[in-house]
């Protein structure tokens, strides 16, 4: 038997290392590559800057993944495009996710979603011009409106809303179907005498607005039990805090919690991964939006009634949720 020296051993184990490291570059990451198209909202609204932070987060993180964000009327649209296969990710309300799983308007049948997460929560804003003395919701009747972009939250919210102060939508109110930035710049210029938007604390559209107009928000937590009384117990009652955009008082509000959405087709891998990566680079979330920094695990289960996806369960169970 042939004895084998030191060094020779040394450059067998070398060797074997370097085939192992080949190997593992070779078979690539443990997801399948491809595009990860991420459907948003507007721009100047939360979604749209929540998205661009996840998609600089899958940028470095999950090279084989291909992210882009695209700009969207939101929640209803982008449970319609998740459910075409036209985008991998949607951001959604949780009303709205609530009849996509069901079927109910405005979805002509069920969509084949499940959720990745329970992210962080929409604050309903009616904001309006102090110079329009505008104090209540009954008081919208004849004023030049936006109701939000066609098939976002925003519209299914300002919707169901108005009818309990009395208001149908198409003949008491001008209403136009605008996204946040333009409805803002509108509310600017005093071509509308008020917006609604249903997005995070501080929304950017409307901080900006608050620089340069005089503006306020009107109370709207009163409607609260009538809401859930109609819809469920999605909606809560909430707070606008002075700190969100510098104004005198806070303002009570309704909210309702935001999800992110997949089709229930989306790779059990691809889940497991996009929701990993989220909670490992939650800092640079919240380095792109104060939003971000709500990101937890422990609310992030409670996506009812839609299901969370395979690869977020694995997830959950993973982290010990």
């Amino acid at each position: 038997m042939v004895p084998v020296m030191p060094n020779v051993r040394r450059r067998t184990l070398l060797g074997a290392a370097a085939a192992a490291t080949l190997a593992a570059c070779d078979s690539g990451p443990d997801y399948p590559p491809g595009p990860l198209r991420i459907a948003s909202g507007g721009v100047g609204g939360v979604y749209y800057t929540y998205a661009e932070g996840m998609a600089a987060v899958y940028r470095d993180a999950l090279p084989g993944l291909r992210p882009t964000v695209l700009t969207t009327p939101a929640s209803v649209e982008n449970l319609r495009l998740v459910a075409a296969g036209t985008a991998e990710i949607g951001f959604t309300t949780a009303d709205a996710a609530s009849d996509a799983y069901t079927g109910a308007a405005p979805f002509s049948a069920p969509l084949p979603v499940q959720a990745l997460g329970r992210i962080y929560e929409n604050y309903l804003h009616l904001v309006v011009r102090v110079d329009r003395g505008i104090n209540d919701v009954a008081e919208l009747r004849g004023r030049r409106v936006s109701v939000g972009a066609p098939a976002s939250g925003t519209e299914l919210f300002a919707t169901r809303l108005l009818p309990l102060a009395g208001l149908d939508i198409a003949r008491d109110v001008r209403a136009e179907r605008l996204a946040p930035d333009i409805a803002a710049d509108a509310v600017a210029t005093g071509r509308l005498d008020a917006m609604f938007f249903s997005g995070g604390i501080p929304t950017g559209a409307i901080a900006s607005l608050t620089r340069h107009t005089a503006i306020a928000l009107v109370e709207l937590g009163s409607y609260v039990p009538r809401l859930r009384s109609l819809y469920g117990e999605v909606y809560v009652e909430r707070t606008i805090p002075v700190s969100a955009y510098g104004l005198a008082v806070p303002t009570p509000t309704v909210g309702v919690a935001n999800y992110l959405v997949v089709s229930r087709a989306m790779d059990a891998q691809v889940g497991y991964a996009v929701v990993r990566a989220l909670f490992e680079h939650r800092d640079q979330l919240a380095a792109m939006h104060p939003a971000g920094s709500r990101l937890d695990r422990g609310s992030a289960v409670n996506t009812l009634p839609l299901p969370l996806h395979p690869g977020a369960v694995r997830y959950y169970r993973e982290a010990k949720v």
